[in-house]
C-alpha cells in the first residue's frame, strides 16, 4: 500500500472545517501544528512589531494514494483556497516509507474498497 502526505496550511479560523472535510473525503486522522506563521506575496502588517495577521495551522494527513487527490480537492473546496485570498494552501507529497500505521490499515483498506 502506498501513501501520500497531504499538507494543508490554513487560516486558524477554518482548521476545523478543513479537518471535517478531509475526514469526509477519506482521511482517517491528522496531526495539527498550531500557531504557525505564513507570508504571501506581500509582507504581513505589523503594529509596533506585533503581527496583525491571524495565525495559520498546518494539518498533516497520511492518506492512501488512491484517495489523496480527492482529499486535496475537498480541503481546497472547504477552505475556498481558489476563491478567497489568504485562506490557505494544500499540497501532497509521496511517502517512501511509514511505520506506525498498522492500527489504521484495516480502516484504510475498508475505506478504499468502499470508494473504489
Amino acid at each position: 500500500m502506498k501513501f501520500k502526505l497531504v499538507l494543508a496550511m490554513v487560516s486558524d479560523k477554518i482548521t476545523d472545517l478543513v479537518m471535517e472535510k478531509a475526514r469526509e473525503m477519506g482521511a482517517t486522522g491528522a496531526t495539527v501544528i498550531t500557531s504557525a506563521r505564513g507570508e504571501g506575496m506581500l509582507p504581513t502588517k505589523t503594529f509596533f512589531g506585533l503581527t496583525v495577521e491571524g495565525q495559520i495551522d498546518v494539518a498533516l494527513f497520511i492518506v492512501e494514494e488512491h484517495i489523496s487527490r480527492r482529499v486535496v480537492e475537498g480541503i481546497s473546496e472547504a477552505g475556498q483556497f481558489d476563491t478567497e485570498k489568504g485562506t490557505g494552501v494544500v499540497l501532497q507529497l509521496d511517502i517512501e516509507d511509514a511505520i506506525g500505521l498498522k492500527s489504521q490499515l484495516n480502516a484504510i483498506k475498508a475505506e478504499i474498497e468502499e470508494q473504489l
